[in-house]
C-alpha cells in the first residue's frame, strides 16, 4: 500500500507545501453564490461546540450549507454521500447506514448502536430508523470524520454528523419552495420567522415530499413495491432573551412518513451465483436491477404498508457569566414505526422462502447535558461538561410462513423493555503556547449500561399461547466503561496556512445477542438450562481504536484556491460486526467482535475560483480499511480482506459557470465521482459481494433574474442512472441505490 501511494502522497506534499491562507474543506453552495471577487468565503462551525472558523479547526470535516441541499435536490441525509469525502451514506431497509472511513455497523435492532453519531442540533440520534428524515430548514450540516470520542462521546468511533437547523431571527422574513420532478416526485416547503418585540422571536418551517416507488413488481402480483415516500415535517422554535447576558432556545418537531417497506430486491439482480455464496457482478440496465422478480413457493405476498412517526422536544439554554459561559443542552424524542413487509429468506442455495413480517415498535430517549466554556482571549481556552442519556423501548417482530425450518406458522421476538443508559465526564482544553502554536488535551469518563428483557417464541397464532406455544427467554445485562482522550496540536505556517495532528481514541458499548445464559436469572427472566448460551456467544466485547492523523489546510492564489489534507492511521480491536445466522436451529442477529482492524488512508479536497465567474471543485481520497486478524467462523481467516465499503480511491471534480445577460443570472454546475470498487460483507455466510469501480455525475441549472426575490433550478442525479446495492444481507436481500432523479424548484423568499 506503502508503494502504490507514493506518487500521491508526494503530490499532495507538494500541493500542501505551495499552500498559504487555510479555507473549508467543502465549499458549500451558498459560499458559492456569495463569492466576491477578493476570494472564497469563510464558514463558521460548531465542530469543537464552540464556534470557529472551519479553516481553523484541527479536524477533517465537511461542510453543506441548506442552499446547497435545495440546489441539488437533497431532501434526506441518505442522499449526501457522493458529496462527502470517504463517506457513505445509505438508505438502508433499516435505517440509515453510516460508513466513514471504512468503519460501520449494521445492527440497527433495538440493542445495537452505530458506529457514527447522528445529531440533529446537537441532540443524539440513537436509531438509525429515525436519522433518515426530512432536512426541514437546515442552516448546514457538519460532517467530522474521524473519532470524536473526547467533545461527542461513545458511539463515535467513525465520526459525526451534526443536522444544524435555522434558529429565530430578529429579522422578518419567510420563504417557500415547490419542486416537482421524475417518479411524481412532489415537494414543497416553508418557512416563516416573527420577532415579537426585542426579546422574543419565532421560526415555523413545514415540509411535504412525496414520490412514487422506485422499484417494478415483477413478481406477478398488483402489489406496489418500496423506495416510495409521503413525508410531512413541521418545527416551531421561539428565542427568548434573557436579558442581556442569557437566552433560550426552544425546539418542537415532529413528522410522519408513510410508505412502503418492500424496498429490496434479490441479489440476484447484481450477481451471478449469489445463490451458491459465490456472486460475481454482472452488467445490467437499470430497469433490471430496479425490478423484484422474486416468486416465493411457499407463500402470496401480501400489500407492504408503513407508518413512521417522530416527536421532540428541545431546549438549549445559554448564559454568559463573563469569564466563561455556561450551556445547557436537553431533549426528549419518541419513535414509532409499524409496519408489514415481505422478504426474501434464502436459507440454503436450493431453497429460498417468503417471509411476511409484522413490526410494532416505539423508541423514547431522554438527553441532557451540561457545560460550560470558558470566554476571552487570553492563552488558555477550556470547556468540561456532563452528560447523560436514556433510551427506552418495546417491540415485537413476527415473522411468518417459516415452517420449513422452524416447524411452526409464527416466529416472533416480543421485547419489553430494551434500555440504554449512559452517563459521562468530559473536558478539553487548548493552551496558546506562542502566538503560532496550539496544543490541546482533553479526556472523557463513559458507563454504559444496557438491558434487556424479551423472549424467542415459536406460536400456532399470531398471538401467544402459553397452552400450545414454546417461549425462549431473551435476557441480558452488561455495563461497560471506558476513558477516552485526545491529544493534539495545530500550527499557523503563515497567516494563511494551517497545519495540525492528534492522537484521539474511540469506543463503542458492549452488548449482548438473543439468549440467555442457561441456569441463571436476569431481570427477574429465568433461563432453562435446555435453551441457555454460553456467555461467549451471548456478550460482545466493547469496539476501540486508536487514531494518528495530521493534516493542512490552505488557502493560495491571492484566497481564490483552497486546499485541504489530512492523513491517518486507525487501530481497531473489537470492531463490532453484525449479521443474520441459524443457531441451534432458530434464525437469530447476532454480533461478534471482529478482532484486530486496521485503517489509513489519505484525504485531499479543496476549491479553485477560476475567474469571478468559474469555480472548481476537487478531491482525492485513499483508503486502506482491512482486517489484520478476523476469523468469521473460527475456521476461516479474513486477514487482508477489506472492510466494508472502502474504495482504495475515490476521485471527485466539480465546476460551476456563471453567466449574466440583459438582468438575468444563470449558472451551471456539474460534478463528477468516480470510485474504485469495493465489498459489502456477510460475515455468518463467508461471502463478501464485490461491486465494482462506479462512476456517477449530478448536474444542476439556475436561473434568477438579477435582485429578484426567486429563482428556478433544475437538477438531475446520477444521470448515467449506475444502481449499485446499497445494502446486502445474509437472506439474499438487497436494497437498491437511488436511480436517476430530477427535477424542477421554484424558490420565494422574503
Amino acid at each position: 500500500m506503502q508503494h502504490r501511494w507514493t506518487r500521491p502522497t508526494l503530490l499532495a506534499g507538494l500541493v500542501a507545501a505551495l499552500c498559504s491562507p487555510a479555507t473549508h474543506a467543502q465549499t458549500t453552495a451558498r459560499n458559492v453564490a456569495n463569492a466576491a471577487d477578493d476570494g472564497l468565503q469563510e464558514v463558521v462551525v460548531t465542530a469543537q461546540r464552540t464556534t470557529s472558523l472551519e479553516s481553523k479547526t484541527p479536524i477533517a470535516m465537511s461542510v453543506l450549507s441548506g442552499d446547497a441541499l435545495r440546489a441539488g435536490g437533497f431532501d434526506t441525509p441518505a442522499e449526501l454521500a457522493k458529496r462527502l469525502p470517504n463517506v457513505h451514506l445509505d438508505g438502508a431497509a433499516d435505517g440509515l447506514k453510516i460508513t466513514i472511513r471504512g468503519v460501520s455497523n449494521s445492527d440497527a435492532t433495538d440493542k445495537g448502536d452505530p458506529s457514527a453519531a447522528f445529531l440533529l442540533d446537537g441532540i443524539y440520534i440513537a436509531r438509525p430508523q429515525n436519522q433518515n428524515g426530512l432536512l426541514l430548514d437546515v442552516d448546514r450540516i457538519e460532517v467530522l470524520r474521524g473519532p470524536q470520542g473526547t467533545l461527542y462521546g461513545r458511539n463515535t468511533t467513525a465520526g459525526a454528523i451534526n443536522v444544524i437547523s435555522h434558529a429565530p431571527t430578529r429579522k422578518l422574513e419567510a420563504a417557500a419552495g415547490i419542486e416537482a420532478g421524475n417518479y411524481n416526485s412532489r415537494k414543497a416547503s416553508g418557512m416563516l420567522n416573527v420577532p415579537v418585540g426585542d426579546a422574543l422571536a419565532l421560526r415555523a418551517a413545514v415540509a411535504v415530499d412525496r414520490h412514487d416507488s422506485y422499484l417494478r413488481n415483477g413478481q406477478g402480483t398488483p402489489h406496489t413495491l418500496g423506495q416510495d415516500r409521503d413525508n410531512q415535517a413541521a418545527r416551531l422554535s421561539a428565542r427568548l432573551a434573557l436579558g442581556t447576558t442569557a437566552s433560550l432556545l426552544l425546539r418542537v418537531d415532529g413528522a410522519t412518513n408513510d410508505y412502503d417497506p418492500d424496498s429490496f430486491v434479490s441479489d440476484n439482480n447484481f450477481f451471478r451465483n449469489a445463490d451458491s455464496g459465490n456472486p460475481v457482478w454482472y452488467g445490467a440496465p437499470a430497469s433490471a436491477r430496479l425490478t423484484n422478480t422474486f416468486r416465493p413457493v411457499n407463500v402470496v405476498p401480501e400489500q407492504g404498508w408503513g407508518h413512521s412517526s417522530t416527536s421532540g422536544v428541545g431546549a438549549e439554554f445559554t448564559w454568559d457569566l463573563g469569564p466563561a459561559t455556561l450551556y445547557y443542552l436537553g431533549a426528549h424524542r419518541r419513535f414509532g414505526l409499524d409496519f408489514l413487509t415481505n422478504y426474501i429468506y434464502r436459507v440454503a442455495p436450493v431453497l429460498t422462502l417468503g417471509v411476511r413480517q409484522n413490526f410494532s415498535g416505539v423508541q423514547e430517549q431522554d438527553s441532557h447535558e451540561l457545560r460550560v466554556a470558558t470566554n476571552g482571549t487570553g492563552p488558555l481556552s477550556a470547556q468540561a461538561g456532563l452528560y447523560y442519556f436514556d433510551e427506552r423501548s418495546r417491540s415485537s417482530y413476527t415473522f411468518r410462513d417459516l415452517a420449513a425450518i422452524v416447524r411452526v406458522p409464527y416466529y416472533a421476538f416480543p421485547t419489553d423493555p430494551t434500555t440504554a443508559n449512559s452517563r459521562a465526564a468530559f473536558g478539553q482544553l487548548t493552551y496558546r503556547v506562542t502566538e503560532r502554536l496550539r496544543a490541546t488535551a482533553g479526556a472523557r469518563y463513559t458507563t454504559d449500561e444496557k438491558a434487556r428483557r424479551g423472549a424467542t417464541t415459536f406460536q400456532q397464532g399470531p398471538v401467544f399461547n402459553a397452552a400450545t406455544d414454546l417461549a425462549s427467554p431473551n435476557a441480558a445485562s452488561i455495563e461497560t466503561d471506558k476513558r477516552t482522550w485526545r491529544l493534539g496540536a495545530d500550527y499557523d505556517l503563515t497567516q494563511a496556512t494551517f497545519v495540525y495532528a492528534s492522537v484521539a481514541t474511540g469506543y463503542k458499548a458492549g452488548g449482548f445477542n438473543d439468549g440467555c445464559i442457561g441456569g441463571t436469572v436476569t431481570l427477574g427472566v429465568a433461563c432453562p438450562a435446555i435453551v441457555g448460551v454460553s456467555a461467549d456467544y451471548l456478550y460482545y466485547r466493547p469496539e476501540t481504536l486508536r487514531s494518528y492523523e495530521a493534516g493542512a489546510k490552505a488557502r493560495f492564489w491571492d484566497k481564490r484556491a483552497s486546499a485541504n489534507l489530512a492523513v491517518f492511521k486507525y487501530d481497531y480491536t473489537n470492531l463490532q460486526l453484525s449479521g443474520n445466522a441459524i443457531v441451534n436451529g432458530t434464525p437469530r442477529f447476532i454480533t461478534t467482535n471482529a478482532g484486530v482492524a486496521s485503517v489509513k488512508g489519505l484525504e485531499l479536497d479543496g476549491t479553485v475560483q477560476a475567474t469571478p465567474d468559474d469555480r472548481f471543485t476537487y478531491g482525492l481520497t485513499l483508503l486502506d480499511a482491512h482486517y489484520t486478524s478476523y476469523s468469521p467462523d473460527g475456521v476461516h481467516s479474513w486477514a487482508g480482506r477489506k472492510l466494508d465499503r472502502a474504495p482504495s480511491h475515490v476521485l471527485s471534480l466539480g465546476y460551476e459557470r456563471r453567466v449574466r445577460f440583459a438582468n438575468q443570472e444563470l449558472r451551471a454546475g456539474v460534478n463528477a465521482r468516480r470510485s474504485a470498487g469495493y465489498a459489502i460483507g456477510v460475515p455468518s455466510k463467508l461471502v463478501q459481494y464485490r461491486i465494482p469501480a462506479m462512476a456517477n455525475v449530478d448536474a444542476s441549472l439556475a436561473w434568477r433574474p438579477v435582485g429578484a426575490a426567486w429563482n428556478v433550478t433544475a437538477y438531475g442525479r446520477n444521470l448515467g442512472n449506475r444502481i449499485a446495492p446499497s445494502t446486502v444481507d445474509s437472506f439474499g436481500m438487497s436494497v437498491p441505490g437511488e436511480p436517476r432523479r430530477y427535477g424542477v424548484r421554484l424558490d420565494y423568499s422574503y
